[in-house]
């Protein structure tokens, strides 16, 4: 009973400042907190499963697929492709995943052009990085940013995504078992969906991106952070004209001020694609260290 009335105080004192309201920025985030329970709270709902069509393989023996399905989130055919790592075929292993978000106007095959099935595959098979699954989202047309607006939710996009690879990939479903990250857009689109969602995702990257409007997310998050961390590599080009550079460590400092395992860089570059194959690999490493110590044998 008196949890229920310092709720209710707490509940009236905040509508009377105008505040956000959350059950965790009223009573704390309690350690008994199920990171799984409060991401399928929010879970879109998915009413079929598409069909995974192969793409290639190469030599090193992974391979890629694709998805093609009609969007609730986004009204119209959502898209994805699928890296699977050497020796898929041939294991009953469930695996940690990768999400990327391309930037605007890019082809979610944008990744693969610079080099990103290789990179997994030498990485993977020199024991690296743990054998992960990489999901690669096919962005909208024009500056959507990956986020809600009007009738075009694409921060829902990635969620219906992310679900649906649960359901039909042998992914590792929970939250330290997933990494999101993108390029400029899909940057911001990265950033977003992981503080607005903290339950999802353990390890987020932006390269080249901004942070409009993502501080209120961030201070809510402390107490998810506080409680079960969460690893961060924020990078900008020096020569960027399109993302200001200058905004990349003040936001890396406030997220580690937050709790987070925070890393930040800034690199000789432009806004494009060549700076970010510069250090693919470096963030390709960092995503899956963060991700190898709760699900890595550690025979390999």
């Amino acid at each position: 009973m008196w949890l229920l009335l310092v709720v209710c105080a707490a509940f009236c004192l905040a509508l009377v400042q105008g505040e956000q309201l959350s059950v965790a920025n009223i009573i704390g985030t309690s350690s008994a907190v199920e990171p799984e329970a409060a991401a399928a709270s929010s879970a879109p709902t998915i009413a079929a499963l598409p069909t995974l069509e192969p793409v290639s393989s190469d030599t090193a023996g992974s391979s890629i697929l694709e998805a093609n399905y009609p969007s609730p989130a986004v009204h119209g055919i959502g898209s994805f492709l699928v890296y699977l790592p050497p020796g898929y075929a041939s294991t009953t292993a469930h695996y940690p995943v990768l999400y990327l978000l391309t930037g605007n106007d890019q082809s979610d095959s944008a990744f693969l052009q610079i080099g990103l099935q290789s990179q997994l595959d030498g990485l993977i098979v020199h024991h690296q990085i743990p054998p992960v699954i990489a999901v690669m989202i096919q962005g909208g047309p024009g500056s959507n940013n990956w986020r809600n607006a009007g009738s075009l939710r694409y921060e829902n996009y990635i969620l219906e995504v992310q679900e649906m690879a649960d359901q039909m990939l042998p992914t590792i479903p929970v939250r330290s078992a997933r990494a999101v990250m993108g390029d400029s857009m899909g940057a911001y689109g990265a950033m977003n969906v992981a503080l607005a969602n903290p339950y999802r995702f353990a390890v987020v990257e932006s390269w080249l991106g901004f942070f409009n409007g993502l501080e209120g997310d961030l201070r809510s998050d402390r107490p998810v952070i506080k409680q079960l961390g969460l690893h961060t590599f924020v990078y900008g080009g020096e020569q960027d004209h399109i993302a200001n550079p200058d905004e990349d460590l003040p936001f890396t400092a406030a997220l580690r001020s937050a709790g987070a395992d925070a890393h930040g860089a800034i690199y000789p570059g432009e806004h494009n694609l060549a700076t970010v194959e510069a250090h693919l690999t470096s963030m390709l490493t960092f995503a899956g260290h963060a991700l190898r110590g709760a699900h890595w044998p550690a025979s390999q």
